[in-house]
């Protein structure tokens, strides 16, 4: 088992990642696992596949906070555009909204990179959510005040059998 921290993800205490194997019975067992904490950016947006699965995708900013050598406050934040498929997908469509805490844990997509307009260096972080737990913030809108469910259980089905082409963005 490889755990990257520190170092490696660039200190982000705020992100936790496992990825490595492991061997049973015979046989070695890939694994990958991306948990963040943070707040949700925009309204989740709720669409369809061509086929009909269902599929979410909001931005989460994880927000690291420290006093530096000479004990200024800094801050520093990081955005996710995280994806949820099928009920998962439904369930955080029904219940977040922008400023809600959440906890995703997921797998990390490879980043893409490219340079801005004014020449700097740029990466747009994936993640795709196994599972998602709501934290305080706002409440969603399920219309009578109550917040629903407190965490959305990971879906039954595997997001790694959706073909390329359905996935609609």
């Amino acid at each position: 088992m490889k755990m990257l921290l520190s170092k490696e993800l660039g200190n982000h205490p705020w992100l936790y990642a496992v990825s490595g194997s492991y061997q049973r019975k015979g046989a070695i067992v890939n694994y990958h696992k991306t948990v963040i904490v943070g707040n949700i950016g925009n309204d989740p947006e709720l669409r369809q596949t061509q086929t009909g699965i269902s599929v979410t995708s909001f931005s989460v900013a994880v927000n690291e906070r420290w006093n530096d050598a000479n004990g200024d406050k800094q801050e520093k934040t990081t955005w996710y555009r995280v994806t949820c498929w099928r009920g998962l997908a439904e369930t955080c469509a029904k219940y977040l909204a922008k400023g809600r805490e959440v906890l995703v844990e997921g797998v990390m997509q490879e980043p893409t990179v490219w340079v801005d307009k004014d020449g700097n260096n740029r990466a747009s972080l994936e993640l795709t959510a196994r599972t998602v737990q709501f934290g305080a913030g706002h409440s969603g809108n399920n219309g009578d005040g109550n917040s629903g469910e407190r965490a959305a259980k990971p879906v039954a089905d595997s997001v790694d059998d959706v073909p390329d082409d359905e996935i609609p963005f």
